[in-house]
């Protein structure tokens, strides 16, 4: 697997399950809605509330990381990259959904504050374990020769 298949994997399972741990040097990670925007590597968004310990803790260009794990437990991740305060009416349209809604008083809510996460490089764990693989295993097969292609350290 390269790579860019690792990538790929990485980017097609954070547009499906969205769910990641957010954290800056000085606050601990919390679950956040990552919602990709763009062809991947485009900007991560985040809404939150300005009154949380992570909006009051933000600077600008602040170096952030986030890990995800996909729902499947196929694809794990580390992410590192600058995370914005950017309330842009247009982004705030395009991505406003129900699941954001239930959380404000609308797009005009004084407490909204859209993040703008800019992922620079991560590392990336694609699951080997497989049916074939545990066969392999059972049959006396090295496990790190299956895995040694899985995994990769990337810019994004």
């Amino acid at each position: 697997m390269t790579e860019k298949d690792i990538t790929e994997k990485f980017w097609k399972a954070l547009r499906s399950d969205r769910t990641v741990m957010l954290g800056l040097r000085n606050v601990a990670p919390r679950p956040m809605t990552a919602l990709v925007d763009g062809d991947e590597g485009g900007p991560i968004w985040i809404f939150t509330s300005k009154d949380t310990e992570l909006a009051k803790a933000l600077t600008p260009d602040e170096t952030a990381r986030f890990t995800f794990a996909d729902k499947g437990h196929n694809v794990f991740a580390t992410v590192y990259g600058a995370l914005n305060p950017h309330n842009d009416r247009a982004v705030i349209d395009r991505l406003w959904n129900p699941f954001i809604a239930a959380w404000f008083t609308g797009k005009d809510d004084p407490k909204l504050q859209l993040l703008r996460f800019d992922a620079r490089d991560a590392e990336i764990w694609v699951d080997a374990s497989s049916l074939m693989a545990g066969l392999k295993l059972l049959l006396g097969s090295d496990p790190k020769e299956d895995f040694k292609d899985k995994v990769a350290k990337v810019e994004l």
